[in-house]
């Protein structure tokens, strides 16, 4: 190894954590864990929030966001990307889909990325006014494939536990069609016998395939591994080779259920454990978004499933007020807001609705979080705007509607949605009907600027207490 290129890096690390631990002591450096399941819009969301910090900062377009309401904000800029071992988020490409006079929605995330955005505004704040009247505020973002995110409960299971909880899943009216075949040849495998790589290898493929149909079928939201689905450079590795199994008694150290139990510990601890040391601790603020509309569509259990994997999610991190020491040394998530995301699929007039049915699946965790001192919030928001809102006469009764391109559609259709639930709803209050939610392409932007629904009050939740 190049010493000389060693001690670089080495300094370049200790410079960039002397830097954060600088920041956070003034209270300058915010940690935003944007949270959310595949298809839940986290890389748009991003991409917006930069848009609109960095060149769609005026009254009109953010009204609801204090520091750019009284003219204080002086300007948003990107700035180099310190974390060394980390891909910069790709935000021209990711921009560039949503400005294209045909919009797209950005790829889904492969990889981590990180980017960090540097907020200079005149503070009001008395102590910051005597040091300068001019603050800046680092806030840095991480964007990761969803897929890996489902992992993170995994560390509170051990692998009979996660095993009944994955085949109890896998067996629900819904599901079972699709994992017919994987059963079936779970029912044969005998976890007592000597390990077969052959047999473990082949079963673990059939796991994965099934995990990929799901994921391009249906609306379920705990896929693991997660890394099953987005491998990365982990493709072919013997702790990816590994599947849910029944446990029948004790097992010898060389049976082929002992093989899988210790493949599945081997990937909690060299998988998830760094996944979830290195970018979901120490954060400060955090969103999480939810599709709430794309459960609905699937049906009852695909809600109550999401609504689950919620929970398991934020028991994760660390919640708690944040003073000064622990902002230092041990930072909590003081502010928590869920986001119905993509709230503009349905009418103006339908979308608290979707709030308060988000608000009811994480009424408990609400509540734990309060007790803890955590401030919580519920909205129904759009990052990106993807539909127009129009009102249409029938048999001389004013509809609201929605206008909008379907994606993979080439024309634009004026739709009736169906009114979604403000609470849970349980089986037999289930609708006959059911819902049948559309997804919409972007709208194209006008003039270079993005449209959105509720990201102002986004910001000045999640930001505006910082920025006084």
């Amino acid at each position: 190894m190049n010493t000389k290129r060693f001690s670089k890096d080495t300094f370049d690390k200790f410079k960039n954590t002397a830097q954060k631990t600088l920041h956070r002591s003034l209270d300058q450096h915010i940690k935003l864990a944007v949270t959310g399941f595949s298809g839940s819009g986290k890389t748009a969301f991003i991409t917006a929030l930069i848009k609109h910090l960095t060149s769609q900062t005026n009254k009109t377009n953010l009204p609801f966001f204090d520091v750019i309401r009284e003219q204080r904000l002086i300007a948003v800029k990107q700035i180099p990307q310190r974390a060394l071992d980390i891909p910069t988020f790709d935000y021209a490409s990711a921009v560039g889909c949503l400005l294209n006079e045909t919009p797209s929605w950005p790829s889904s995330t492969q990889r981590i990325n990180t980017l960090t955005l540097a907020l200079k505004f005149e503070s009001r704040h008395v102590l910051k006014q005597h040091l300068s009247p001019v603050s800046t505020v680092y806030l840095e973002l991480i964007d990761y494939p969803g897929e890996w995110l489902v992992d993170l409960p995994m560390l509170n299971q051990d692998y009979q536990a996660w095993s009944q909880a994955v085949l109890k899943v896998l067996k629900q009216p819904q599901y079972r069609g699709y994992a017919k075949e994987f059963l079936d040849m779970l029912a044969s495998f005998d976890g007592g016998a000597l390990v077969d790589e052959s047999i473990l290898k082949q079963l673990s493929q059939h796991y994965q395939q099934l995990l990929v149909t799901l994921k391009a079928q249906t609306n379920i939201a705990q896929l693991q591994p997660g890394r099953m689905l987005i491998p990365g450079d982990l493709a072919g590795a013997p702790v990816l080779l590994f599947f849910p199994c029944f446990s029948a008694g004790e097992h010898s150290n060389d049976s082929q259920y002992n093989h899988l139990q210790s493949r599945f510990n081997a990937y909690k601890q060299q998988v998830v454990t760094p996944f979830y040391k290195q970018h979901f601790c120490q954060f400060d603020r955090q969103i999480v978004l939810v599709d709430v509309l794309s459960a609905l569509s699937d049906g009852p259990d695909t809600l109550k499933e999401q609504e689950d994997a919620l929970r398991n999610i934020v028991q994760v991190f660390d919640y708690g007020r944040s003073g000064l020491l622990k902002r230092l040394f041990y930072p909590k998530i003081d502010k928590v807001l869920f986001a119905a995301n993509k709230c503009d699929h349905v009418s103006y007039e339908q979308q608290p609705l979707l709030a308060k049915l988000l608000h009811s699946m994480l009424h408990e965790q609400s509540n734990d979080l309060r007790f803890a001192g955590v401030e919580i919030d519920t909205m129904a928001i759009s990052a990106v705007q993807s539909t127009q809102q129009k009102q249409v006469v029938e048999a001389g009764k004013s509809l609201n509607c929605i206008q909008g391109k379907p994606n993979n559609e080439q024309h634009t259709i004026t739709f009736l949605p169906p009114e979604p639930p403000s609470h849970r709803l349980s089986r037999a209050q289930w609708p006959a009907q059911g819902f049948d939610f559309l997804s919409f392409a972007p709208v194209p932007a006008q003039e270079g600027c993005l449209s959105h629904v509720r990201l102002d009050h986004v910001l000045q939740f999640l930001l505006g207490d910082k920025l006084r």
